[in-house]
C-alpha cells in the first residue's frame, strides 16, 4: 500500500481566519493588543504552545495558559471560519482512484481535525486522520506522521508522501524518509518549501505530483 499524507492547515483548508481570531482572542486576555491579522499568520503550522512563547514572548505557564483561551474561542466558533482549497475534493478523488490511500498528518488536535473533516465531507477519503494531542504529549510534526505511518498497513516512509505547506512539514517528512511535496498556495514561502521534492501552486496538482513521486503516473 502507498500513502499520501496531507497537513490540514494551509494545506487542506485555509484556516487563516479562524486561527487569527482564536489568537487575537487569546492575546486580549492578557491585555495585549494584537497585531494586524497579517502578521500573526505565522501561528498557521507550527504548534500553538510554541509560536505563543515565539511571538508574544509568553513564559511556559502562560503560554498553556493561552492555548486555553485560544481554544475557548475556537472550540465553537473559529473551527468552521476556514474555507476548503479548490481542487482539493479533485486531488483526494484522483489519489483513491489511483490506488493509493490519503491521510491527514496535522499539528491540530485530533478532535477539531476530526469535526473539519466531517463537516466538509472529506472524512470519507481518510484512511487515517493523525493529529496532535490536546496536552503538549505529541506536538511534534514527525511523531504525528509517525502516528499515522504506523496506523495503515503496508505504507513505510518509502512508499509515502507528505505534503504540507510549511518547513515543519517538508522537514519532518523528509527526516522520516517520505517523499515531499510543498503547497505553495498556503502560508509558507517558496524558500522555506525549497528542500521539498515538488512544489505544487495548486491543491489538485499535489495529488499530481505525490502520484508522479510515488511512481504512480508517468511523464
Amino acid at each position: 500500500m502507498k500513502a499520501v499524507l496531507f497537513d490540514l492547515d494551509g494545506t487542506v483548508t485555509d484556516p487563516g481566519i479562524g486561527i487569527t481570531n482564536s489568537v487575537m482572542y487569546a492575546v486580549r486576555k492578557f491585555g495585549i493588543e494584537p497585531p494586524p491579522r497579517e502578521e500573526l499568520y505565522c501561528f498557521i503550522g507550527p504548534p500553538l504552545r510554541e509560536s505563543f512563547s515565539k511571538y508574544f514572548g509568553l513564559s511556559t505557564a502562560d503560554a498553556e495558559k493561552a492555548v486555553e483561551y485560544y481554544r475557548e474561542y475556537y472550540r465553537p466558533t473559529g473551527i468552521f471560519e476556514c474555507s476548503l482549497y479548490d481542487g482539493i475534493l479533485e486531488a483526494f478523488e484522483l489519489i483513491k482512484k489511483e490506488g493509493v490511500a490519503v491521510a491527514l498528518a496535522t499539528a491540530k488536535p485530533d478532535i477539531f481535525a476530526e469535526r473539519i473533516a466531517k463537516k466538509f465531507g472529506f472524512d470519507k477519503y481518510l484512511s487515517f486522520l493523525s493529529g496532535a494531542a490536546l496536552d503538549s504529549s505529541r506536538d511534534d510534526k514527525a511523531d504525528i506522521i509517525t502516528r499515522a505511518l504506523q496506523n495503515m498497513p503496508g505504507v513505510t516512509p518509502g512508499n509515502a508522501v507528505m505534503v504540507g505547506d510549511r518547513s515543519y512539514d517538508v522537514e519532518s517528512g523528509k527526516k522520516l524518509g517520505l517523499h515531499t511535496v510543498g503547497a505553495l498556495y498556503g502560508y509558507g514561502s517558496r524558500q522555506e518549501l525549497s528542500s521539498a521534492d515538488a512544489l505544487a501552486g495548486n491543491a489538485y496538482q499535489t495529488a499530481e505530483l505525490a502520484l508522479k513521486l510515488l511512481g504512480k503516473i508517468k511523464n
